[in-house]
């Protein structure tokens, strides 16, 4: 096993983490504030090809492999103190294009890739339902067939990017009640400029509020067949065999900001001085600090394993769910820590901590509940009926 980086990888760390600190976030703060998805810095990253490090050169990306793509992703989250533009760039690579990419045609990669590497279209993923989101099997969002077209009618909630989006990858029932939940779903992909797609509600977070959030409905929406990825019926299986990229590499940046709040909490334990001596050589202070460390080289190894995984073309179900808990839970207690470092600075907006433990409070949450991972992990290792047999490992 090598760990080390290639030239190559570490030119592009070094390129990214400049490009993000001088190119992305100059007026976070307002941004933050407002709620404001900002389209200029989308633009610089589309620029800078970050909407399509994936993506073969053929369609307009970079082609990087899987783990040289998880390398930028880590450098772009330390860079770029915006985590909810990174959340956004994330959600377009990893609900979006993943899936044009796995298990779109020719034709439509032709069609969308290219534009969505260029920053001209921004995809979302519209999966959750008001009464239906860790159980994907239970959503009630239809497509009827209708000659050469489907019609869609349903209401996704939750669809960060929503407001913004030109693109969704939409997952709804097209079987009948005689096929199986899993046989009953096909995925589609679902233009905004279509009569009936519209944003009805923006929906304010606690984090990540440069990411737009919203509930889509889609009320009798006359879709092409030539929209719909895969077969028909295929739906859950797409959703079974690419969740784990979403699950993996959209954390990827998230290793990028916990060594960001590492190395902010070194430089204040060191230069904050009380009783005469610097907070740092305070155990209470240092151990902290030092389990900071231990979590940021453990994320980092379970999502490095996961790239290499897919780079191989090898199943990663089990070691994304496990990287998807680790990881997020970790940043939390990072971030939570970096507060508790700071001490009253850490709860002052002026200083940026706080901001940091509002965007981690998400990532336990989204792209599946830490409650639902480990019930996919208990299943995966042989204790069936953890999640009622809804999960399976098929690639």
């Amino acid at each position: 096993m090598d760990f080390e980086l290639t030239a190559e990888q570490r030119k592009l760390r070094h390129e990214t983490i400049e490009f993000a600190r001088r190119e992305l976030g100059a007026d976070l703060e307002k941004v933050e504030q407002d709620g404001r998805f900002s389209a200029a810095d989308w633009a610089r990253c589309a620029d800078f090809g970050v909407l399509g490090w994936p993506v073969p050169g053929e369609y307009g990306g970079s082609g990087f492999d899987p783990v040289t793509t998880m390398v930028a992703l880590e450098a772009l989250g330390y860079g770029c103190r915006d985590n909810g533009l990174v959340f956004a760039v994330n959600n377009h690579l990893w609900g979006c294009v993943i899936y044009l990419l796995l298990h779109g045609s020719e034709e439509q990669k032709s069609r969308f890739l290219e534009p969505m590497c260029a920053g001209r279209l921004i995809g979302a993923h519209a999966l959750s339902e008001p009464d239906a989101g860790s159980d994907v099997l239970s959503m009630s969002t239809t497509a009827r067939r209708d000659g050469d077209d489907y019609v869609l009618r349903g209401t996704k909630c939750f669809v960060s990017n929503g407001p913004v989006a030109d693109v969704f990858v939409v997952l709804a029932r097209t079987g009948d009640e005689a096929d199986s939940a899993q046989d009953g779903l096909s995925a589609f992909l679902v233009t905004a400029d279509l009569p009936g797609v519209r944003t009805v509600r923006e929906l304010a977070k606690l984090g990540l509020r440069s990411t737009p959030m919203g509930v889509v409905e889609f009320d009798d929406v006359v879709v092409p067949a030539a929209n719909l990825l895969g077969r028909a019926g295929a739906g859950y299986a797409i959703f079974t065999a690419t969740i784990e990229w979403e699950r993996s590499f959209m954390f990827g940046s998230q290793v990028g900001v916990m060594e960001r709040l590492l190395e902010t909490c070194l430089e204040h334990a060191r230069s904050r001085r009380q009783f005469g001596r610097p907070i740092g050589s305070f155990q209470a202070v240092a151990h902290q600090i030092a389990d900071m460390k231990i979590r940021l080289e453990l994320a980092r190894l379970i999502l490095y394993r996961v790239a290499w995984l897919k780079r191989e073309g090898r199943f990663a179900l089990l070691d994304s769910t496990i990287a998807k808990i680790f990881v997020s839970e970790s940043l939390v207690q990072t971030a939570m820590a970096a507060v508790d470092v700071h001490g009253a600075r850490g709860y002052l907006t002026d200083h940026g901590v706080e901001r940091e433990l509002r965007d981690a409070l998400g990532g336990p949450i989204f792209a599946g509940t830490s409650s639902v991972q480990r019930g996919i992990l208990a299943e995966l290792l042989g204790l069936t009926g953890a999640l009622s047999g809804q999960f399976d490992d098929r690639g």
